[in-house]
C-alpha cells in the first residue's frame, strides 16, 4: 500500500466516505488521491494525467467534471446564499421539468443523496401500505433496510458488493428485505407469494450491468399490480445515462416512484424522488389508505 494510501486510511475509516470509493475498489496502480478533475480526466497531487474510468465519480458526474455551465450556475446560486428558510425558484422550476419528463408521476420531493432518497421512498412504501418486506434487486446503499438482508447470511452478493455488514442493524429487521435476480421474475414470484400478505415494495434497479430480456420489467409491473405492492425504481446510476430522464422512461415501463441522485446535479448534492401522489402525501405522515392502488 503507498504511503498516502496508508495515511488515508488511518485517518478516515476505509479510507473513503463511500466505500465503492474505496482503495480497495481500485487498481494497485490508481492515484492515491487527486487535485482536481475536468471533463473526463484527473490530475493526481504530481500533476500525471489519468483518464477516469470510474465514468467520472462513479456516475455522479454525467457531464464531466467541471463543466463550465453547470459550475456557473452553482456558483451564481451560492452567491445568493446556500439555504433559506423559504423555497427557492430553482426548485420549483426543476420540479416542473422533472414532471414534465415524467408523466406519469405527479409530485417530487428533494434530499441530498441517492442512498438517502430510497431510504424515504422505502419508508414511505411501508407507512403507506402499513407492510414492512421489501423485495429489492440491486444495490442500494447501505441503510438499515437494506443491509437487513444480510442479518445471518450474505443474501447480497451478487448485487454489485458481498460482504456488506449486517452490525449495528437491528435484528428486529430480519427477513424483512429479501433479494431477487435481474432478468429472473421466477425469484421476484416467489418473493410475493411467500410474503403475500406482507410486501410493501419491490424496490429496484431498472438497468445496471444487462438489459431487460423477454419483458421482464413489465412483468415486474404487472406482479406489482397484482400483488398491491409499491413499485420503486431506483435511477441512481442509471439515471440520464440513456436518456433525458431514467432508464424506465427508455423501456416504457412507469413505476409508482422513481428515485434520482446526484447525477441530476452533475455531482452537487441534490436527490429526488418523483411519485404518484397518492404514494407522495404519505411524506407528510397521512395514514389514510383509502386512496391507496
Amino acid at each position: 500500500m503507498k504511503p498516502l494510501t496508508q495515511k488515508i486510511n488511518q485517518l478516515i475509516p476505509g479510507g473513503a466516505h463511500t466505500y465503492s470509493k474505496g482503495h480497495d475498489q481500485f487498481p494497485e496502480n490508481a492515484p492515491a488521491a487527486i487535485t482536481y478533475g475536468k471533463g473526463a480526466y484527473v490530475w493526481d497531487l504530481d500533476g500525471n494525467k489519468y483518464l477516469d474510468m470510474s465514468i467520472s465519480a462513479i456516475g455522479a458526474s454525467i457531464l464531466g467534471y467541471a463543466n463550465e455551465i453547470v459550475d456557473k450556475r452553482v456558483i451564481n446560486s451560492i452567491k445568493k446564499g446556500v439555504v433559506s428558510s423559504l423555497n427557492c425558484e430553482e426548485e420549483i422550476n426543476l420540479a416542473k421539468r422533472m414532471l414534465s419528463l415524467h408523466k406519469w408521476a405527479q409530485q417530487i420531493r428533494y434530499s441530498k443523496s441517492g442512498g438517502e432518497a430510497v431510504a424515504m421512498s422505502v419508508r414511505v412504501a411501508r407507512a403507506c401500505t402499513k407492510k414492512e418486506v421489501i423485495a429489492f434487486c440491486g444495490y442500494h446503499g447501505w441503510h438499515d433496510w437494506y443491509l437487513a438482508a444480510n442479518i445471518g447470511k450474505d443474501n447480497l452478493k451478487g448485487h454489485l458488493l458481498e460482504g456488506l455488514s449486517p452490525s449495528g442493524v437491528p435484528k428486529g429487521l430480519k427477513n424483512t428485505a429479501f433479494p431477487f435476480r435481474y432478468n429472473e421474475i421466477s425469484d421476484l414470484e416467489k418473493i410475493l407469494k411467500k410474503n403475500k400478505n406482507n410486501v410493501a415494495a419491490i424496490v429496484m434497479e431498472p438497468l445496471r450491468s444487462f438489459y431487460p430480456k423477454n419483458n421482464f420489467l413489465q412483468k415486474v409491473r404487472n406482479l406489482a399490480t397484482k400483488y398491491k405492492v409499491i413499485l420503486i425504481f431506483d435511477e441512481i446510476t442509471s439515471g440520464f445515462m440513456l436518456c433525458a430522464g431514467g432508464a424506465h422512461l427508455k423501456f416504457k415501463v412507469n413505476p409508482d416512484m422513481a428515485v434520482f441522485g446526484k447525477a441530476l446535479g452533475n455531482g452537487y448534492p441534490i436527490s429526488c424522488i418523483l411519485g404518484k401522489k397518492k404514494f407522495m402525501k404519505f411524506f407528510l405522515g397521512i395514514l389514510s389508505i383509502k386512496s391507496y392502488i
